[in-house]
């Protein structure tokens, strides 16, 4: 069944709305794992994620010595609290993004990766291929969203 949610189309999946995307991927049949694909996956993603982590921290620490040199600004002392708590949530988002990074790859080592760490069923080579590190099937994802984990 089709649903209008917003300016985006959504399809009911029991009790669940997902976008057509999502469908679609949770439909790819098989749950065939190709080892060295996903290896490069994890390590190139995990490589563009330790370099914009260094950026982000390397650019909080300027901003942090920059603010100490010039005595903040006085007008709008509010500004550099917030820009500091905004790299900081950045760093720390990427820092989640690298742990499950590194859980992906110790699932490939033990050879339970593409498989959800939830329910142990197959997730779709596409799912894997947009998100390497995906831990949960299309549906189990779409859940944990909906009950807001």
């Amino acid at each position: 069944m089709r649903v209008r949610g917003g300016t985006r189309e959504r399809h009911r999946v029991g009790a669940l709305q997902v976008a057509p995307w999502i469908l679609a991927a949770a439909r790819c049949e098989g749950d065939h794992v190709d080892v060295e694909r996903a290896r490069a996956l994890l390590a190139a993603e995990r490589d563009d994620v330790q370099k914009l982590l260094g950026e982000t921290e390397a650019v909080g620490r300027e901003d942090r010595d920059t603010e100490d040199e010039t005595d903040a600004d006085i007008a709008d002392p509010a500004q550099s609290l917030t820009q500091q708590g905004m790299d900081d949530a950045i760093a720390e988002s990427l820092r989640d993004r690298l742990a499950a990074l590194e859980r992906a790859q110790q699932r490939l080592a033990d050879g339970t990766y593409g498989r959800s760490v939830q329910s142990g069923q197959p997730i779709p080579d596409a799912r894997l291929e947009a998100d390497p590190a995906a831990e949960l099937t299309v549906e189990e994802a779409a859940a944990r969203e909906a009950a807001g984990q």
